[in-house]
């Protein structure tokens, strides 16, 4: 095969049952920072009952709805099939692409709320930050945004503020893991 047709080959979602393409292929940043979430819950997860799952694995929402999130975490074995997830992961992470990002921030966070995902993180290479939003009463709500600030920005702030920033978050749905920031944003080109 030739290696820009390889290159160049579309990857596809269904959203209310139109066929949407997604990016050819991610940026490096973007493939990195997925991987380490993923390795983040696997390695938590070893063990135990949940399952995490890297870029790839189909979710089959409803009939009209499928989507292949960068990561997700699913507890409910009965719903993992040979060809994909049947049903509502407990989280989901959509790392943003500059041509997928108003998607993963409307479309896809309105889908994942319909279907009851109880966890939802957008996560942007660029600001280095997490948007986290939970499932309370059927509607997500954003619960924080975690982010880690540039030296310029840092040097402006006051010790008091510097103290507020927040690092490291417990996954609402694993309240016994810890996520760093540091970790999930490691290894950037």
């Amino acid at each position: 095969m030739d290696n820009l047709a390889y290159r160049d080959e579309m990857r596809y979602e269904y959203i209310h049952g139109v066929p949407v393409a997604m990016s050819p292929r991610p940026a490096t940043n973007h493939n990195i920072v997925a991987g380490n979430i993923y390795y983040l819950f696997r390695t938590f997860l070893h063990g135990k009952k949940c399952m995490a799952f890297s870029d790839g694995m189909d979710v089959h929402l409803d009939d009209d709805n499928w989507v292949i999130p960068d990561a997700m975490i699913v507890c409910n074995p009965n719903i993992i099939k040979e060809d994909g997830v049947y049903g509502a992961p407990d989280l989901v992470v959509e790392v943003l692409s500059p041509s997928t990002a108003k998607r993963d921030k409307s479309e896809k966070k309105d889908l994942y709320e319909k279907h009851g995902i109880k966890e939802y993180w957008i996560v942007d290479t660029a600001s280095r930050s997490i948007e986290v939003y939970l499932l309370k009463d059927g509607q997500y709500k954003l619960d924080n945004v975690y982010s880690i600030y540039p030296d310029y920005l840092l040097k402006n702030m006051t010790d008091e503020e510097k103290s507020a920033i927040v690092m490291e978050f417990h996954p609402s749905e694993f309240p016994e893991m810890t996520v760093s920031l540091n970790d999930v944003f490691d290894a950037l080109v």
